[in-house]
């Protein structure tokens, strides 16, 4: 079996100094015959008004009229037309009679002989030039009448140059002609060869198909992921986007070739794009998604390129995330139920064997009154069938932990998204729990709810050190935290779930200053904290007031309710 080897394709930087020196191979051609042309016309040119001065010259001279008077004109003439032919360069004077008798030529044998070329113009009295084939060959010649003191024309005169002779000339100057193209050739050839050699670095001495190819592939992938590219070059400029990215961060169609920290992004995600640094899977929170950032550096060599950076869409994961640490919660809530249940029974079984059967029932009596109440307020003050399950599982949970969770007011069903309320109840009181727990005794959290007609306003306050007012807008940042490393994530999810409510969230301390922290298209003007109780919500404008303990921070979510949206209990 014979193996033909396929001939290797030129690459696109080989073609193209290919191409380059052809087209400079023709330019210089071209102008080289086009020179050629020019200097012959030229050269032609200067030999006709050569030949015509010299012929009106000797035409004009009166040795010519008394040499005629003569019996033997061209013993006179001929060494006259000679001297003057070998001073100004012409190839013939001839001097003839009207008729065309010559009386002078260079070559002697032919004086006496007829003239070769045109005379009628010259005896109408007129000096012409033409090119004519005589006995010297080809020639640029001039013919001028010749006049006595009369003005009668008695002879005539020709002076030419052989066009043999101007070719001559012009071989001389083709010679410059085609060394000033030699040197046009080189010189276009060696900036051909550097503009290939730049090429071929460029494009890897890859092909036009392979180029071709790679940009079909380039283009299909790019618009095919579902993941967000960017490229962000040296000067921390984004160079491209794919459609992925454009949809994950809201870019506008002009977002390629600006500032990455011109491009509206969120404060967190654009320093880490202008950082320039390598990152592998961070958690950003955009206006209404959780993003998975990867960025890696590209380098050529010790220079470095810029960066890629991948998206990839978080949202649902952290949703399911959200509900499993929701079920979570539930499963440890039931668990210490569990727990604390078991104790009691045991009590109650060991009082019963010690026949205190009396002080058993007492004993089991209370601790379901007290489980009861806890539930019946729970129920009967939050008909949202969710968020009662959720309070009651962190109120399990804040027990455990030894928080006394507080909740106050009365709501009924809101309408507004399950998922949206679990985000943002569970998040606030898992901050406040933990903030709670790292304060002094007595360590308490209060939840506070209130719906009207407008607004679902919920307000949670803890016992913990505060927050100061300064940081209340970073702190729905993703990544703030005051609890360490891997934490600074709940926070941010609140805001995102305010924001695509549309609704408000207050930060603040008992004694401090109240900061919009988020605000919102349907958030409602916040209540003067020095206005008392809310009529018929039994919800205290500052919590902890009531109570009379010192409460840290407090958190006041507030979400619009549309029309319709809220179903009232009949």
């Amino acid at each position: 079996m014979t193996l033909v080897a396929r001939p290797r394709r030129w690459s696109l930087a080989r073609q193209m100094l290919a191409l380059q020196i052809a087209v400079v191979g023709v330019i210089v051609l071209g102008a080289s015959v086009l020179a050629i042309a020019q200097a012959r016309a030229l050269l032609t040119e200067e030999a006709a008004a050569v030949a015509r001065g010299v012929t009106i010259s000797v035409a004009e001279s009166p040795v010519v009229p008394e040499a005629l008077g003569e019996a033997n004109p061209s013993a006179v003439l001929q060494p006259y037309a000679e001297r003057i032919r070998t001073r100004t360069g012409v190839d013939f004077i001839t001097i003839m009679s009207p008729d065309g008798r010559r009386y002078t030529h260079p070559n002697p044998s032919r004086i006496g002989g007829r003239f070769l070329g045109n005379t009628g113009p010259a005896l109408a009295g007129r000096t012409f030039t033409e090119t004519y084939t005589g006995t010297l060959g080809p020639s640029v010649r001039a013919v001028a009448p010749v006049r006595d003191k009369d003005g009668r024309i008695v002879a005539l005169v020709s002076a030419g140059i052989t066009v043999q002779k101007i070719s001559e000339w012009l071989r001389g100057q083709l010679a410059w002609t085609g060394l000033i193209g030699l040197v046009g050739l080189g010189v276009g050839v060696a900036g051909a060869a550097l503009v290939g050699a730049r090429l071929r670095r460029q494009t890897h001495g890859l092909g036009p198909t392979e180029l071709s190819r790679m940009y079909e592939y380039h283009e299909a992938i790019l618009h095919a992921v579902r993941e967000g590219l960017l490229l962000v070059d040296a000067g921390r400029r984004l160079t491209l986007c794919n459609d992925g990215a454009r949809e994950l961060l809201g870019l506008a169609a002009d977002a390629e070739g600006r500032p990455v920290t011109e491009l509206d992004l969120p404060p967190s995600l654009a320093e880490l794009l202008a950082a320039g640094t390598t990152r592998t899977d961070e958690i950003h929170v955009t206006g209404d998604r959780v993003l998975l950032v990867s960025v890696s550096v590209v380098r050529a060599g010790s220079r470095s390129l810029g960066t890629v950076v991948t998206l990839r869409d978080h949202t649902e994961l952290q949703a399911l995330t959200s509900r499993l640490d929701a079920e979570r919660g539930f499963a440890d809530s039931l668990r210490s139920v569990a727990h604390e249940s078991a104790n009691r029974l045991h009590t109650v079984v060991s009082l019963v064997e010690l026949g205190r059967t009396e002080q058993a029932v007492a004993f089991a009596t209370q601790e379901l009154k007290m489980a009861q109440r806890l539930t019946d307020k729970v129920v009967g003050a939050v008909r949202e069938p969710v968020l009662a399950a959720l309070l009651l599982g962190k109120s399990a949970v804040a027990a455990e932990r030894g928080v006394e969770l507080v909740i106050e007011g009365e709501i009924d069903d809101t309408g507004v998204e399950e998922r949206e309320l679990v985000t943002i109840v569970g998040n606030l009181i898992d901050n406040a729990i933990d903030a709670a727990g790292s304060g002094p005794p007595p360590q308490r959290v209060e939840v506070h709810l209130r719906a009207d007609d407008a607004e679902l306003v919920i307000r949670v306050a803890d016992s913990g050190p505060g927050l100061d007012p300064t940081a209340a807008r970073e702190a729905f940042r993703k990544g703030w935290t005051t609890k360490g490393d891997g934490r600074g994530l709940g926070l941010a999810l609140v805001g995102q779930a305010v924001r695509r409510l549309g609704g408000s969230v207050e930060v603040g301390h008992e004694t401090g200053p109240v900061v919009s922290a988020i605000t919102g298209p349907g958030s409602a003007t916040p209540p003067d904290p020095d206005s008392g109780p809310t009529p018929g919500t039994g919800l205290d404008a500052t919590p902890g007031r009531r109570s009379g303990r010192s409460l840290g921070a407090v958190f006041t979510v507030r979400l619009p309710l549309r029309q319709g949206e809220r179903n009232d209990p009949e």
